[in-house]
């Protein structure tokens, strides 16, 4: 018999309705790249090999049976378990692949070769082809496992990143994982866009290295055009100034005056004879040059009151800053509990509470319509019943 491919998310109304993408990938960039087309409404399949994907165990913490670090970025899509060495499974998953509108894998080219991927490809030609890999494919480290922490490593991500007096720092959160996905997110909509256009089958690549190198900005492109290297100022900000931290009375507060218009409202709220009268900071260039001398008599004014009066005075003054909170600060601030941001996921161990998608679709926030799977629940509905891959 043909085996038929039952749709789902039918009559969400979201954007991706209707396309249907297969996961191959594990840990987080690649799983992250396909999470966002789910959120946006495509049928997402996630294919798990018979050890699992490894991000199960990731914790503490863990939520049940699962590590949470595998709750953030498994929602929105079914689960099978296929062991491609196996050839009654690999057929079966030929089978899926040419249903399938694109393919998310972050396979290295040994496992690629070994598992035959690219049979799978030229089963489907026109599907958008997505690959997650340490770095671009032909390069030197294209065939060596990486991670975030490696990628953060290797990007200069880190060697900017720390107090000028301390060590290279990672930042506390796997950016290198994020920006990559998202880079994999953007690919495979575009992919998806272009065989709307007639031109399908493409091959995208995300690498892990280049896509964290990206994320250096302002400090690759200073480096690239005048050869000097970048160094760590801890919070400071390498050409504006004052845009870090100043301590007050009992915390510290965040600020980011960007213009020296910005400047001219600080010193005003500041009210301090010393500073209004001064010329030595009415030009950005000139606070820069002086951070050191600046941030001493910023200090020494906002020691003068508590966080929470400071934060008053600069609201009122129109004076970009913000508080620093911890991650549980950052949730309990009014404008995530009281907004659509945070919402609750079914799980195999109960529903836990988890971030939607941060994007807004003509002013609604698409809902959080199905969390994680256990692995290889829908592996029968999917593949037990078909007798014939053809």
């Amino acid at each position: 018999m043909v085996w038929e491919l039952r749709d789902v998310n039918v009559g969400s109304g979201l954007p991706l309705e209707g396309v249907r993408v297969l996961d191959f990938s594990r840990v987080l960039a690649g799983p992250m790249a396909a999470m966002i087309a789910g959120d946006l409404g495509a049928d997402v399949i996630k294919v798990e090999g018979p050890d699992g994907d490894p991000v199960r165990s990731l914790a503490p913490p863990f939520y049940g049976d699962d590590a949470t670090y595998y709750l953030a970025v498994n929602r929105h899509r079914r689960n099978i378990v296929a062991d491609l060495r196996d050839p009654h499974d690999f057929a079966a998953i030929e089978a899926l692949v040419r249903k399938a509108d694109a393919v998310v894998e972050n396979y290295l080219p040994a496992q690629y070769a070994a598992l035959g991927i690219e049979r799978l490809r030229r089963a489907n030609p026109d599907c958008v082809w997505v690959s997650v890999t340490p770095a671009a494919s032909g390069t030197a480290l294209a065939a060596l496992p990486s991670f975030d922490v490696l990628a953060q490593a290797r990007s200069g991500l880190m060697g900017v990143t720390g107090d000028a007096s301390g060590g290279p720092t990672k930042v506390g959160a796997p950016l290198a994982d994020v920006i990559t996905g998202l880079y994999g997110a953007i690919a495979l909509v575009t992919g998806l866009y272009a065989r709307v256009a007639g031109r399908p089958g493409r091959h995208f690549e995300a690498p892990l290295l280049e896509s964290t190198m990206s994320a250096l900005i302002n400090q690759a492109q200073g480096f690239l055009a005048t050869s000097v290297n970048p160094v760590r100022l801890g919070n400071d900000h390498p050409s504006i100034a004052p845009y870090g931290p100043v301590r007050t009375s009992n915390g510290l507060i965040m600020l980011a005056v960007g213009t020296d218009a910005q400047f001219a409202r600080l010193l005003e709220a500041l009210g301090d004879d010393g500073l209004i009268t001064s010329g030595d900071f009415v030009r950005n260039d000139q606070r820069v040059a002086g951070r050191d001398v600046l941030r001493e008599s910023l200090e020494r004014i906002f020691m003068s009151r508590s966080t929470d009066e400071w934060l008053e005075v600069l609201s009122r003054a129109s004076v970009p800053h913000a508080p620093i909170l911890d991650v549980a600060g950052a949730f309990a601030q009014e404008t995530i509990v009281t907004g659509d941001f945070v919402g609750e996921m079914s799980t195999p161990h109960g529903v836990v509470r988890a971030m939607r998608t941060p994007l807004r679709i003509d002013g609604e926030r698409p809902a959080l319509r199905s969390g994680p799977r256990r692995m290889g629940e829908d592996t029968v509905e999917l593949l037990g019943d078909a007798s014939d891959y053809s």
